[in-house]
Protein backbone atom coordinates (compact mmCIF):
# COMPACT_ATOMS: atom_id res chain seq x y z
CA UNK A 1 0.00 0.00 0.00
CA UNK A 2 1.44 3.33 -1.05
CA UNK A 3 1.80 5.92 1.68
CA UNK A 4 0.05 9.21 0.97
CA UNK A 5 2.24 12.28 1.38
CA UNK A 6 0.71 15.09 3.42
CA UNK A 7 2.40 18.41 2.72
CA UNK A 8 0.02 20.58 4.73
CA UNK A 9 2.69 20.97 7.42
CA UNK A 10 4.49 23.37 5.09
CA UNK A 11 1.71 25.90 5.71
CA UNK A 12 2.70 25.89 9.39
CA UNK A 13 6.34 26.82 8.69
CA UNK A 14 5.52 29.18 5.81
CA UNK A 15 5.20 32.28 8.07
CA UNK A 16 8.61 31.46 9.56
CA UNK A 17 10.16 31.14 6.10
CA UNK A 18 8.69 34.48 5.06
CA UNK A 19 9.97 36.13 8.24
CA UNK A 20 13.45 34.68 7.71
CA UNK A 21 13.42 35.90 4.10
CA UNK A 22 12.69 39.46 5.17
CA UNK A 23 14.95 39.50 8.23
CA UNK A 24 17.96 37.58 6.91
CA UNK A 25 18.01 36.81 3.19
CA UNK A 26 17.10 40.27 1.87
CA UNK A 27 19.63 42.13 4.11
CA UNK A 28 22.25 39.55 3.12
CA UNK A 29 21.62 40.22 -0.56
CA UNK A 30 21.98 43.94 0.11
CA UNK A 31 25.36 43.33 1.73
CA UNK A 32 26.42 41.19 -1.24
CA UNK A 33 25.43 44.01 -3.59
CA UNK A 34 27.60 46.52 -1.72
CA UNK A 35 30.48 44.01 -1.52
CA UNK A 36 30.81 43.77 -5.30
CA UNK A 37 29.91 47.34 -6.22
CA UNK A 38 30.99 50.90 -5.50
CA UNK A 39 28.62 53.82 -5.09
CA UNK A 40 28.82 57.59 -4.90
CA UNK A 41 25.27 58.04 -3.67
CA UNK A 42 21.94 58.60 -5.42
CA UNK A 43 21.50 54.82 -5.53
CA UNK A 44 23.99 54.54 -8.40
CA UNK A 45 26.31 51.53 -8.32
CA UNK A 46 29.46 50.72 -10.27
CA UNK A 47 30.90 47.23 -10.60
CA UNK A 48 33.99 46.77 -8.43
CA UNK A 49 34.43 43.00 -8.64
CA UNK A 50 36.72 41.59 -5.97
CA UNK A 51 38.41 44.90 -5.23
CA UNK A 52 36.99 45.26 -1.72
CA UNK A 53 37.78 41.63 -0.85
CA UNK A 54 41.36 42.06 -2.04
CA UNK A 55 41.67 45.23 0.03
CA UNK A 56 40.36 43.50 3.15
CA UNK A 57 42.53 40.40 2.72
CA UNK A 58 45.67 42.57 2.59
CA UNK A 59 44.48 44.96 5.30
CA UNK A 60 46.64 45.13 8.42
CA UNK A 61 43.60 46.49 10.21
CA UNK A 62 41.62 43.33 9.48
CA UNK A 63 44.54 41.11 10.43
CA UNK A 64 44.89 42.87 13.78
CA UNK A 65 41.18 42.66 14.57
CA UNK A 66 41.09 38.99 13.53
CA UNK A 67 44.09 38.21 15.75
CA UNK A 68 42.51 39.93 18.76
CA UNK A 69 39.21 38.16 18.09
CA UNK A 70 40.81 34.72 17.80
CA UNK A 71 42.84 35.30 20.97
CA UNK A 72 39.75 36.41 22.87
CA UNK A 73 37.72 33.37 21.75
CA UNK A 74 40.59 31.02 22.66
CA UNK A 75 40.92 32.55 26.15
CA UNK A 76 37.16 32.38 26.70
CA UNK A 77 36.93 28.74 25.69
CA UNK A 78 40.00 27.80 27.74
CA UNK A 79 38.43 29.32 30.87
CA UNK A 80 34.69 28.78 30.54
CA UNK A 81 34.62 25.15 29.40
CA UNK A 82 36.70 23.71 32.30
CA UNK A 83 35.09 26.11 34.78
CA UNK A 84 31.60 25.18 33.58
CA UNK A 85 32.39 21.48 33.95
CA UNK A 86 33.74 22.07 37.47
CA UNK A 87 30.65 24.03 38.50
CA UNK A 88 28.29 21.41 37.05
CA UNK A 89 30.07 18.60 38.88
CA UNK A 90 29.63 20.40 42.20
CA UNK A 91 26.01 21.48 41.75
CA UNK A 92 23.37 19.71 43.87
CA UNK A 93 21.77 16.89 41.91
CA UNK A 94 18.28 16.99 43.44
CA UNK A 95 16.19 18.60 46.15
CA UNK A 96 15.43 22.17 47.12
CA UNK A 97 18.97 23.49 46.76
CA UNK A 98 19.23 22.07 43.27
CA UNK A 99 16.31 24.27 42.20
CA UNK A 100 17.80 27.31 43.93
CA UNK A 101 21.20 26.82 42.30
CA UNK A 102 19.62 26.35 38.86
CA UNK A 103 17.74 29.64 39.21
CA UNK A 104 20.87 31.46 40.38
CA UNK A 105 22.90 30.03 37.50
CA UNK A 106 20.30 31.15 34.99
CA UNK A 107 20.17 34.76 36.25
CA UNK A 108 23.27 36.07 34.41
CA UNK A 109 21.93 34.65 31.15
CA UNK A 110 18.76 36.74 31.48
CA UNK A 111 20.58 40.07 31.67
CA UNK A 112 20.65 41.99 28.34
CA UNK A 113 24.06 42.49 26.74
CA UNK A 114 24.07 46.27 27.06
CA UNK A 115 23.09 46.03 30.73
CA UNK A 116 25.98 43.63 31.35
CA UNK A 117 28.38 46.13 29.79
CA UNK A 118 26.94 48.99 31.82
CA UNK A 119 27.15 46.98 35.06
CA UNK A 120 30.82 46.18 34.54
CA UNK A 121 31.65 49.67 33.32
CA UNK A 122 30.40 51.08 36.63
CA UNK A 123 31.71 48.15 38.69
CA UNK A 124 35.27 48.59 37.39
CA UNK A 125 35.49 52.38 37.64
CA UNK A 126 38.26 53.70 39.86
CA UNK A 127 36.16 56.40 41.51
CA UNK A 128 32.78 54.83 42.23
CA UNK A 129 33.16 51.20 41.16
CA UNK A 130 33.44 48.54 43.85
CA UNK A 131 36.06 46.56 41.93
CA UNK A 132 38.18 49.55 40.93
CA UNK A 133 38.00 51.15 44.37
CA UNK A 134 38.89 47.87 46.12
CA UNK A 135 41.87 47.21 43.88
CA UNK A 136 43.08 50.78 44.39
CA UNK A 137 42.75 50.37 48.16
CA UNK A 138 44.89 47.23 47.93
CA UNK A 139 47.59 49.19 46.13
CA UNK A 140 46.97 47.55 42.74
CA UNK A 141 47.39 49.90 39.80
CA UNK A 142 44.23 49.12 37.85
CA UNK A 143 42.70 51.31 35.15
CA UNK A 144 40.87 49.61 32.30
CA UNK A 145 40.50 52.88 30.38
CA UNK A 146 44.26 53.43 30.03
CA UNK A 147 45.95 50.03 30.38
CA UNK A 148 45.35 47.45 27.60
CA UNK A 149 46.05 44.52 29.94
CA UNK A 150 43.51 45.80 32.46
CA UNK A 151 41.00 46.34 29.66
CA UNK A 152 41.49 42.78 28.40
CA UNK A 153 41.22 41.36 31.91
CA UNK A 154 38.00 43.27 32.51
CA UNK A 155 36.40 42.12 29.25
CA UNK A 156 37.44 38.49 29.80
CA UNK A 157 36.22 38.37 33.40
CA UNK A 158 32.97 40.04 32.34
CA UNK A 159 32.36 37.41 29.67
CA UNK A 160 33.26 34.58 32.04
CA UNK A 161 30.79 35.94 34.60
CA UNK A 162 28.09 36.28 31.97
CA UNK A 163 28.40 33.00 30.05
CA UNK A 164 29.96 30.32 32.25
CA UNK A 165 26.45 29.56 33.51
CA UNK A 166 25.46 28.40 30.02
CA UNK A 167 28.27 25.85 29.92
CA UNK A 168 27.51 24.74 33.48
CA UNK A 169 23.80 24.24 32.76
CA UNK A 170 24.51 22.25 29.59
CA UNK A 171 27.00 20.03 31.44
CA UNK A 172 24.56 19.66 34.32
CA UNK A 173 21.89 18.43 31.91
CA UNK A 174 24.38 15.91 30.52
CA UNK A 175 25.26 14.69 34.00
CA UNK A 176 21.62 14.30 34.95
CA UNK A 177 21.08 11.96 32.00
CA UNK A 178 23.64 9.44 33.30
CA UNK A 179 21.89 6.41 34.85
CA UNK A 180 22.64 5.69 38.49
CA UNK A 181 23.72 2.16 37.53
CA UNK A 182 26.96 3.55 36.09
CA UNK A 183 27.89 5.10 39.43
CA UNK A 184 26.92 1.94 41.28
CA UNK A 185 29.22 -0.11 39.06
CA UNK A 186 32.02 2.40 39.68
CA UNK A 187 31.56 2.12 43.46
CA UNK A 188 31.59 -1.68 43.25
CA UNK A 189 34.85 -1.53 41.29
CA UNK A 190 36.18 0.99 43.85
CA UNK A 191 36.90 3.49 41.08
CA UNK A 192 38.40 6.82 42.13
CA UNK A 193 36.59 10.13 41.62
CA UNK A 194 38.88 10.95 38.73
CA UNK A 195 38.25 7.55 37.11
CA UNK A 196 34.49 8.04 37.39
CA UNK A 197 34.81 11.42 35.74
CA UNK A 198 37.21 10.19 33.06
CA UNK A 199 35.35 7.04 32.02
CA UNK A 200 31.71 7.79 32.92
CA UNK A 201 30.88 11.48 33.15
CA UNK A 202 33.15 12.95 30.49
CA UNK A 203 32.10 10.52 27.71
CA UNK A 204 28.45 11.10 28.54
CA UNK A 205 28.96 14.87 28.43
CA UNK A 206 30.82 14.81 25.10
CA UNK A 207 27.72 15.74 23.08
CA UNK A 208 26.67 18.68 25.25
CA UNK A 209 30.30 19.82 25.52
CA UNK A 210 30.55 20.07 21.74
CA UNK A 211 27.35 22.11 21.72
CA UNK A 212 28.72 24.33 24.50
CA UNK A 213 31.99 24.87 22.62
CA UNK A 214 30.09 25.68 19.42
CA UNK A 215 27.75 28.16 21.13
CA UNK A 216 30.48 29.85 23.10
CA UNK A 217 32.74 30.13 20.07
CA UNK A 218 29.99 31.70 18.00
CA UNK A 219 28.99 34.12 20.76
CA UNK A 220 32.56 35.08 21.63
CA UNK A 221 33.55 35.49 17.98
CA UNK A 222 30.59 37.81 17.40
CA UNK A 223 30.82 39.73 20.68
CA UNK A 224 30.12 43.44 20.30
CA UNK A 225 27.87 45.11 22.86
CA UNK A 226 29.67 44.29 26.10
CA UNK A 227 33.23 45.36 25.17
CA UNK A 228 31.92 48.35 23.21
CA UNK A 229 30.00 49.63 26.27
CA UNK A 230 32.90 48.99 28.66
CA UNK A 231 35.95 50.06 26.65
CA UNK A 232 34.64 51.33 23.30
CA UNK A 233 37.35 49.23 21.65
CA UNK A 234 40.13 50.92 23.57
CA UNK A 235 42.47 51.89 24.94
CA UNK A 236 43.73 52.48 21.43
CA UNK A 237 42.66 49.41 19.45
CA UNK A 238 43.49 46.86 22.12
CA UNK A 239 39.88 45.61 22.48
CA UNK A 240 38.69 46.46 18.97
CA UNK A 241 37.38 43.08 17.94
CA UNK A 242 36.04 42.20 14.51
CA UNK A 243 32.47 43.28 15.18
CA UNK A 244 33.53 46.62 16.68
CA UNK A 245 35.92 47.29 13.80
CA UNK A 246 33.19 46.41 11.30
CA UNK A 247 30.74 48.86 12.86
CA UNK A 248 33.37 51.60 12.92
CA UNK A 249 34.09 50.99 9.25
CA UNK A 250 30.45 50.84 8.13
CA UNK A 251 28.82 53.44 10.39
CA UNK A 252 31.67 55.65 11.52
CA UNK A 253 33.59 55.92 8.25
CA UNK A 254 30.71 54.98 5.92
CA UNK A 255 32.99 52.71 3.84
CA UNK A 256 30.11 50.52 2.74
CA UNK A 257 31.99 48.51 0.11
CA UNK A 258 34.91 47.39 2.29
CA UNK A 259 32.55 46.92 5.25
CA UNK A 260 30.26 44.67 3.17
CA UNK A 261 33.21 42.56 2.01
CA UNK A 262 34.47 42.50 5.59
CA UNK A 263 31.10 41.28 6.89
CA UNK A 264 30.84 38.51 4.28
CA UNK A 265 34.31 37.25 5.14
CA UNK A 266 33.38 37.47 8.82
CA UNK A 267 30.21 35.47 8.13
CA UNK A 268 32.09 32.80 6.14
CA UNK A 269 34.65 32.30 8.91
CA UNK A 270 31.91 31.70 11.49
CA UNK A 271 30.03 29.46 9.05
CA UNK A 272 33.16 27.41 8.32
CA UNK A 273 34.02 26.85 11.97
CA UNK A 274 30.39 26.00 12.79
CA UNK A 275 30.39 23.47 9.94
CA UNK A 276 33.54 21.89 11.37
CA UNK A 277 31.92 21.57 14.79
CA UNK A 278 28.75 20.15 13.23
CA UNK A 279 30.80 17.58 11.29
CA UNK A 280 32.59 16.51 14.47
CA UNK A 281 29.30 16.24 16.37
CA UNK A 282 27.73 14.17 13.58
CA UNK A 283 30.75 11.87 13.46
CA UNK A 284 30.58 11.37 17.23
CA UNK A 285 26.89 10.45 17.02
CA UNK A 286 27.54 7.96 14.22
CA UNK A 287 30.34 6.32 16.21
CA UNK A 288 28.10 6.03 19.24
CA UNK A 289 25.39 4.19 17.29
CA UNK A 290 25.53 0.39 17.17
Amino acid sequence: MQKIQNNKAWFVVLPVLVLVAFSAVIPLMTVVNYAFNDTFGNNEFFWAGLEWFDEMIHSDRLHGALGRQALFSAIILAIEIPLGIFVALNMPKRGFWASVVLVLMALPLLIPFNVVGTIWQIFARMDIGLLGHTLAALGIDYNYTNDPIDAWATVVVMDVWHWTSLVALLCYAGLQSIPEAYYQAARIDQASRWAAFRYIELPKMKGVLLIAVLLRFMDSFMIYTEPFVVTGGGPGNSTTFLSIDLVKMAVGQFDLGPAAAFSLMYFLVILLVSWVFYTVMTAEDEEGQP
